[in-house]
């Protein structure tokens, strides 16, 4: 592998003579001492691109940034997070429990989701989340019901449906009508109204989310705009907002995009609120983004090594590299097709000449795959890193093939290394499970 350092392993990571460095810490080293596949975060790449996105604009306008607990839900990355003075974005009970054990605060918390039950709307009610994102009339006659049997008043958004193409993989779009999310403009304005003349429904914001690994400023930009004219319907009818959420859903660098920065997309969206509030003379609201990816995915790699080399002596066939991370420990490849950029932790230990090879995993699946046509120097032991796997890397793992969930580490800004999640153990997978006594006689 003579590749140069993709653009897609950002700082604090660097290669030296051939090593993989992280904060003056040698990758290789991380494998030697935690095993692979593992999973490596930096927490300085972490903090500067929650840095970048909290910090104002150049007229000085702060928006709130609320980190999509779905992309990484490590404890210690939302605890880095909170002291950081993030707010979340939860789709779950369970999220809204990882917030609070990790010491976030309830009240920054923005609820969303298409289903959410009974039982966690209690829940986002009884620990007085900041706002429920409503994605029905449904759930919003739910949420009315379950606030009226706590004695409560449940602070609300509803999540507009925009019908907008972010250009983005299908499985990841969410702002056009044939998606399940939100509501469209007309059934969002029955939703408002309807909230408007309830006892135990507060309208608080609207919310706007169109999909996730978005590599263009226009989609975002026409989305704004179809929200904004919306929300000028509810000014006319009485109804003033404390937020404009703006979702989230910018991409990152995986292979070759060159999506716009965070700051840019930021900026504009804050202007664009700005000059509407002018237009219109409205009070300005406070802006509110839900990014997950573009603050942890750049951060984190997936180490791996080459177990085995399967090449074949047919020129019409494929050459397969076995490793031992697998599409349970990485989904997005098999899920989405999707590219990860890979680089060797070490100098070249011996000689090979490059070959296509396809980076495949242990799993008995077809579709366990890593990488696919890639022209690589590989030998059997090398140790590798698949980079851009900071977001929906682990957190979309599985136990599939009775596969133990890898461990994680967190390399600090101080060049310390922290284990934050152990590898699971044979006994951890079977814990939950039961052999009736009768099967054993």
């Amino acid at each position: 592998m003579t590749a140069p350092t993709p653009r897609s392993l950002p700082w604090p990571y660097e290669q030296r003579d051939g090593w993989l460095f992280c904060q003056g810490v040698r990758l290789v080293d991380i494998a030697k001492e935690f095993g692979t596949p593992c999973y490596v975060y930096s927490e300085a790449a972490i903090l500067k691109a929650h840095e970048t996105l909290a910090c104002p604009d150049s007229k000085a306008r702060m928006a709130r940034i609320c980190y999509a607990v779905k992309a990484n839900s490590n404890l210690a990355i939302l605890r880095l997070l909170a002291k950081a003075g993030a707010g979340f974005d939860i789709v779950s009970g369970g999220e809204l429990q990882r917030v609070l054990a990790a010491g976030g605060a309830a009240p920054r918390v923005v609820f969303s989701g298409v289903g959410k039950s009974k039982q966690e709307l209690r829940l986002a009610l009884e620990q007085t989340v900041g706002c429920i994102n409503v994605e029905s009339l449904a759930e919003l006659q739910q949420l009315e019901t379950v606030a009226e049997d706590l004695g409560l008043t449940a602070p609300i958004s509803i999540r507009v449906n925009p019908d907008i193409d972010a250009k983005t993989h299908p499985y990841i779009s969410t702002g056009l009508k044939e998606n399940k999310f939100g509501l469209g403009l007309n059934d969002a304005l029955e939703a408002y109204k309807r909230a408007q003349k309830s006892r135990h429904l507060r309208i608080v914001g609207v919310d706007c989310h169109i999909g996730s690994q978005i590599t263009s400023l226009q989609p975002f930009q026409d989305a704004t705009k179809r929200l904004l004219a919306f929300v000028t319907e509810l000014h006319h009818l009485g109804i003033s907002l404390a937020h404009i959420d703006l979702g989230g859903g910018l991409g990152i660098c995986y292979k070759d995009e060159q999506p716009p920065s965070a700051e840019e997309l930021k900026n504009q969206g804050l202007q664009m609120v700005a000059d509407w509030a002018a237009t219109t003379g409205c009070q300005s609201p406070e802006v509110v983004f839900e990014m997950g990816r573009s603050i942890v995915g750049a951060s984190g790699l997936l180490l791996s090594q080459v177990l085995l080399l399967k090449p074949s002596s047919d020129p019409t066939a494929k050459n397969f590299a076995i490793v031992d991370a697998a599409m349970n420990d990485l989904m997005r490849p098999s899920l989405y097709q999707a590219w990860h950029d890979l680089v060797l932790l070490h100098p070249r230990q011996s000689v090979a000449r490059a070959q296509t090879w396809d980076v495949v995993g242990p799993v008995c699946e077809t579709g366990d795959w890593l990488a696919r046509e890639r022209s690589l120097e590989l030998s059997e032991g090398d140790l590798l890193a698949f980079a851009s796997a900071g977001a929906y890397g682990s957190t979309m793992g599985s136990n599939y093939n009775s596969r133990a969930r890898p461990p994680e580490v967190l390399i600090r800004s101080d060049g310390s290394v922290n284990l934050i999640r152990r590898r699971e153990t044979f006994q951890e997978l079977i814990e939950l499970e039961k052999i009736p006594q009768d099967l054993w006689s």
